[in-house]
Parts: C-alpha cells; structure tokens; sequence
C-alpha cells in the first residue's frame, strides 16, 4: 500500500512539475484512444446498417432470373431465352445439398377493389417459406401456410401501403374480403409498416401475396410464353455462408443441365447475390476503418513520446534522489520498476480518460434515432480490446527507456549531478 502511495505521489509531482507538456501529452494519448475506439465503432456502425439494409430484403439470399444464352453449347444456337419453371426448384431442392432453403415466385397484376376503394396492384404467388426467406412479417393473422398451397385457396396477405389504398384509415382485419379480377380472396394477413430502400421487383408493402397455386389459375402472366409451372425467378439460401460460392457453383450447373445451356455462359441466366455483395461492402468498411484506426494510432504514438519525455525529465530532476536511494541500498531492478511504472500508470490513466470519453460520445450517439444505413457506434468488446492493446504496447514503449535510463545511473554520478 505504501508502495502505491508512494508511486502515486511521484506520478503527481512529475506532472505538477511539467504543467503544460503533461496536459498536451495526456490529451495526445486520451485523443488517440478516443479516436480509435470511435473510428472502428463508426465503421461497424455503417458495416451494421449495410448488414440491416440487405435483411430488409433477406438474410444471405441469392437471387435468380431469367437470361438468354450468350454461348452455343452442343450446337444449339445463341439468344435463346431461359424461362425458369417449377421443375427448377424441385431439382435444387433435391440435388443442390449446399442449399438450405429455394423459392419460387410469379408476379403478375391484377384490378384489386375493396368495398372502399379499388387499384392495379402486384400480386405475387409464392409459398409459405417465402415469407422466412424474405423477412416478410406479419403482425395480423398469418402468412401463407402448406394447405393454401396445396388447395389453391384464395386467400391473400396484403401489404401496408396496399391496405392503406383500399381501405384508408378504416380499421381491417382478417376475414375481410377483396376482389382480384372479380373473384374474392379472403385476407388473412397484413404486414406493418417496412422500411426497406432495396428491391428487385417493388416494395413489399406495394405487394399482395397470394399462393403460389392460385395465380398460376386465376392470374396467369399476360406472356406468349406462359405455362403453368414457370417463375419470374427463384431464391434460395446457402447452408453454410462459409460454403456460398460452391452452393452457386451446384445451382448453376442444374439450371444448365435442365435448359442445356453452358455453366460458364454468363448471359444464361442473372444472379443477384446478396451474400457476395454483403461480403463486398464489408471489405470497403474494414479497409477505411483500418485505415483511419492506423492514423489514430499515430496520434496515440505521439502521445507516447510525450510521456516518455515527461519521464526523462523527471528523471533527470530526481537524479541525486536516484543517487541516494542506490546509495542507501536500492537496487537497480527496484529503480527500474519504479520509474517503469510511474510512466505505464500516466500513459493508462490518459487511455482511460480517452475510452470512458469515446464510449460516452457512442453512448449519446446511440440514443439519437437511428439514420438509415447507419447503425450507430457500437463498442464492442473487441473494439475495446484492440484499443486497450494498442494504449498497452504505446504504454510499455513510452516507459522503459527513461526507466532503464534511471536504473543505470551510478550513485556517485547522480550524488554529484547539479541541476
């Protein structure tokens, strides 16, 4: 205890002596601290709000559409249009062992009216697992089930802004009945309010969901090409993010060999994938935060000059002390440790004004409401760990050459030295 009294006070009386440099080197390393921590919270922060942006419109899904052939594989000819149908999905379904989940879906339109209000909306046929793999909630009654599907029942989840159209602010609840070209569908589910700035076919909450069955009866595709069983596209989710370019590769090659196109025919067919540009995004936020966190750790190394050159100081104003404690029996290991941590404590107790001031900053910025695709300034732990890391090696760095200075000095030198 008296050993930490005593550390203490000469931490104290270093900085009561050297006023000015203390304040500006304290501030250099409390900054280079602070800034780090909030430089790599701000970039997880916008990683975060990318990660949130893309579940508006699924978690880690792939995206597949229609194409024509660009390539002429077994002597069939080039611009020949590739329909997905039905028969796609099953075949992924059952061979692409890399593929956890795979949807289909048919837009189409209809002439959409309610006892209140009528208009021309995008109806959607899709199945009960659509709604997992596009993040399609529902806060009132359901979504589609298996029997809908497999009884071709008219029944439909409508959107916010769809509801909103037909029945404005009138209160709606499942049961109600809506007219799709003249024939009633009975709502059973309505979704709330989506924010979502990323689509491929519309906004969710422009949509009405129906089964996949029924649209194939009651709303075909006004195309020459149409025939029940074809998809506008299809999705599917990996098994394994680690395992997502092989998942591709197993796909491609069963939607090749159903419509005898060429795997490497990149015209065949379009892929969107969310996991690749998910993947993508979060490299250009990590290279910045990288990048800007190598600046920050500039700042903090200069900081730790300016504590080293507090302790040199300090050391040279206390060198008859040192000189009297090695003459009274001090040894050169006690010397070295005292002055070793006399300046590791002023580096950490700079560092630690600087983290609790960086995580109060994050702390304020994250009771703000939330901007789109930015999450706020997460601390994490390894946020915290790296910073604490970094404080640490600046720290050790910044307080062993004077400390080795001091624990070098002969006793005879340092009685003799005059100030």
């Amino acid at each position: 205890m008296e050993f930490l009294k005593e550390l203490f006070g000469h931490v104290v009386s270093s900085l009561l002596r050297n006023k000015l440099r203390s304040v500006l080197t304290m501030a250099g390393i409390a900054w280079g601290v602070a800034s780090m921590v909030l430089i790599v919270a701000m970039g997880d922060g916008f990683k975060e709000g990318q990660r949130d942006r893309f579940r508006e419109l699924g978690e880690n899904i792939v995206i597949v559409f229609n194409g024509r052939t660009e390539m002429q594989p077994g002597g069939r000819r080039a611009g020949r249009d590739i329909r997905l149908d039905y028969d796609d999905v099953r075949a992924i379904r059952s061979e692409c062992y890399l593929v956890r989940t795979a949807v289909a879906e048919l837009q189409s339109q209809a002439n959409v009216a309610s006892p209140f209000n009528s208009g021309v909306f995008r109806i959607m046929g899709v199945e009960p697992a659509y709604s997992e793999v596009r993040n399609i909630p529902v806060d009132r009654g359901r979504f589609l089930v298996e029997a809908d599907g497999a009884e071709a029942a008219r029944v439909a989840v409508l959107g916010d802004n769809v509801r909103k159209q037909l029945y404005g602010e009138r209160p709606v609840q499942p049961g109600a009945t809506i007219n799709l070209n003249g024939l009633p569908y009975r709502i059973v589910g309505l979704t709330p309010p989506k924010n979502q700035n990323s689509s491929y076919n519309g906004l969710d909450s422009d949509k009405i969901f129906i089964p996949y069955s029924a649209i194939v009866r009651d709303i075909p595709l006004a195309d020459a090409n149409f025939h029940p069983g074809i998809v506008s596209d299809l999705i599917y989710v990996p098994a394994s993010l680690d395992q997502w370019k092989p998942a591709r590769d197993q796909v491609v090659r069963v939607l090749a060999r159903n419509h005898r196109f060429d795997p490497a025919d990149g015209g065949a067919i379009h892929i969107w994938d969310t996991v690749e540009n998910a993947r993508l995004v979060d490299n250009i936020f990590t290279s910045m935060t990288v990048f800007l966190a190598a600046i920050s750790l500039v700042t903090l190394t200069l900081g730790g000059v300016g504590v080293m050159n507090i302790m040199l100081v300090s050391v040279t104003e206390r060198t008859r002390e040192i000189g009297l404690r090695k003459a009274v029996g001090a040894t050169k290991r006690r010397i070295l440790a005292d002055f070793f941590l006399e300046g590791l404590m002023l580096a950490l107790a700079s560092g630690l004004c600087g983290w609790f001031g960086a995580f109060g900053v994050a702390a304020a910025v994250n009771r703000l409401p939330k901007q789109e695709m930015f999450a706020g300034l997460p601390v994490s732990g390894l946020t915290t760990a790296l910073s604490f890391a970094a404080l640490g090696i600046v720290a050790v760095g910044s307080a062993i050459w004077p400390a080795w200075r001091a624990a070098n000095l002969t006793p005879v030198e340092a009685l003799r030295y005059e100030r």
